[in-house]
């Protein structure tokens, strides 16, 4: 039987998402007992351990947990000056987005979007019979102007990844003012700032124009500096009646009891925060400079990873460097032909990626 015929059309011209190779593929694959996973922009610290201890701590698994959320919402709220009513709570931001999508398009409408970005945006703006409008990069960053120029009287949404996946630049806090400004009030403003934490202090926080323009939504997340990528936690915060109406239509209990208790308890895990981000910052100035050294240009990067230029292409780099024990991401399905993502890890892990980097650089002549 052909069910094709009995799918929507939107959804049968979707390609399934693709993750990256987790190291029992890898394993399975070339046989190597060790590997270092650089492909998912995980915490190489692993997880809180304030989340692990009250994980561990519970006992009733048994029972429904209180779908309001009412105390780890108004935590999350309480930095910004927020209230609950400010929170929508999901299954990672990937669930946030696909509830607000679900709210706020309809057919016909256009959601304005970099080029490349996180592929989940592209994709879900088909899903609901909208048309992205795709915005190339400059240099690897958003290039606000062009942007701002594609907006027109259907754009419902325009979304802004601050840090960019997959290239991690980010945007002046400046020029992502006057753009934010410039915009029509009608139009969601969507900021995705995933990677906010790893950011240099004179970067834009997306609660800010929260407050200074209603029609702004800001998605975060528990699954990066927190170490909870397994259990799935993200969030958005926006105006309360824009939180509202997606609210109507957010699956009941999409968050799960040990999702929350870990996620606030994370919130106080000041120590891991703090050798998390003092990790990462050491680990990108080494990186930075080795991979000068050697000739490959990287993005300037604002997040928890490099988009790296690499010899030949990038499907054969990765797989290069996937036979040397490193699993890294290939820019081929990001939309970065030419270059791989890699996470930045721990110093040792650091240095077996340079060492197998090294290895793929031709010689000088």
């Amino acid at each position: 039987m052909d069910y094709r015929a009995l799918v929507r059309p939107q959804v049968a011209a979707l390609k399934p998402y693709t993750p990256g190779t987790t190291v029992a593929q890898a394993r399975a694959r070339y046989g190597l007992e060790r590997f270092i996973k650089l492909s998912s922009n995980e915490n190489p610290l692993g997880t809180s351990p304030l989340a692990l201890e009250a994980i561990r701590a519970m006992s009733d698994l048994n029972i429904y947990v209180d779908d309001d959320h009412a105390t780890l919402r108004a935590r999350l709220a309480e930095p910004y000056g927020f209230g609950v009513e400010h929170v929508l709570v999901g299954h990672g931001s990937n669930d946030v987005v696909r509830t607000l999508f679900s709210a706020y398009l309809a057919p016909g409408d256009e959601v304005v979007m970099a080029d490349p970005t996180f592929s989940l945006f592209p994709k879900d703006t088909v899903l609901f019979d909208a048309a992205p409008v795709r915005v190339p990069l400059r240099d690897g960053v958003h290039d606000l102007d062009a942007m701002l120029a594609a907006v027109g009287p259907r754009t419902k949404i325009v979304v802004v990844c601050d840090p960019n996946n997959p290239t991690g630049t980010r945007v002046e806090r400046d020029a992502f003012a006057r753009f934010a400004a410039a915009l029509p009030a009608k139009v969601i403003l969507v900021i995705d700032q995933a990677y906010r934490e790893y950011m240099p202090p004179d970067s834009v926080e997306g609660a800010d124009l929260v407050r200074e323009r209603p029609a702004t939504i800001v998605l975060r997340t528990h699954s990066k500096l927190y170490g909870l990528a397994a259990l799935r936690f993200g969030y958005a915060l926006g105006d309360p009646e824009l939180m509202a109406y997606a609210q109507r239509i957010r699956l009941p209990f999409n968050v799960s009891r040990p999702a929350e208790v870990a996620a606030l308890a994370a919130l106080d895990d000041h120590e891991f925060v703090r050798r998390s981000l003092a990790t990462n910052e050491a680990g990108k100035a080494y990186l930075e400079r080795e991979l000068a050294r050697l000739g490959l240009h990287v993005y300037p990067t604002a997040a928890n990873f490099v988009a790296v230029s690499v010899p030949g292409t990038a499907s054969e780099a990765y797989d290069a460097l996937l036979r040397r024990g490193i699993v890294t991401r290939s820019g081929d399905a990001l939309g970065m032909p030419g270059r791989l993502r890699i996470t930045i890890g721990t110093a040792e892990q650091n240095r077996a990626l340079i060492e197998a980097l090294s290895a793929l650089v031709p010689a000088p002549a």
